[in-house]
């Protein structure tokens, strides 16, 4: 199991830091015991959503750059009750807000900004949980991403009084003891990872 690069991780800026953390998780990809760690993520995963279960609609992410791939749990999910629902982000203008497009299964897909697979029909709906990558993570929950700030633009342009249950996503050797972070920042209501839920 590969420990975490980051555990104590130096001042250094961010862009460092998120090359260091994303060359460690492609490097995990290749071990033998990946197969092992994506499930026990999966478990947690459905562990935590399951603390939620007033949630009907789940945004999540498609995965990219060795990210964990949550589909499968989500169709799980999505199985369980037909009124549930999931969608995928879409990013419709460069540094503005996300808007989600609901996903199922066996829905048709196209490549989206990025390059990044969307949902072919266009249809908009408002998850109330968040399933968020993350490419680190500290003991605050607070969350370094690919420093696009979609997810901080989203979530800061969602309505006050809707805002959405946030869980990060992440592989253990991800955490950080603590993450430069803006004031603005604000922290995920809880991360998963292979070994707990923080």
């Amino acid at each position: 199991m590969v420990e975490s690069i980051a555990r104590n991780p130096s001042p250094e800026p961010k862009s460092a830091l998120r090359a260091t953390l994303l060359a460690s998780r492609e490097a995990q990809r290749e071990e033998a015991d990946h197969a092992a760690r994506n499930g026990a993520l999966a478990r947690r995963l459905m562990a935590a959503i399951a603390r939620h279960p007033e949630a009907s609609c789940i945004g999540f992410y498609w995965p990219v750059a060795g990210e964990f791939d949550a589909r499968n749990a989500l169709a799980v999910w999505l199985a369980l009750d037909a009124s549930r629902s999931a969608a995928l982000p879409v990013v419709v203008e460069k540094h503005a807000p996300m808007l989600f497009h609901a996903w199922r299964e066996d829905a048709p897909m196209k490549a989206g900004r990025y390059r990044i697979p969307v949902p072919l029909d266009e249809r908009a709906v408002v998850p109330d949980l968040l399933l968020i990558p993350c490419v680190g993570f500290d003991e605050h929950r607070y969350r370094l991403g690919y420093g696009g700030g979609y997810y901080d633009r989203t979530l800061a342009a969602w309505p006050a009084a809707k805002k959405p249950v946030t869980i990060g996503v992440a592989f253990e050797a991800s955490r950080c003891d603590s993450l430069p972070h803006e004031a603005h920042d604000m922290p995920l209501d809880a991360v998963v990872t292979e070994v707990a839920i923080y």
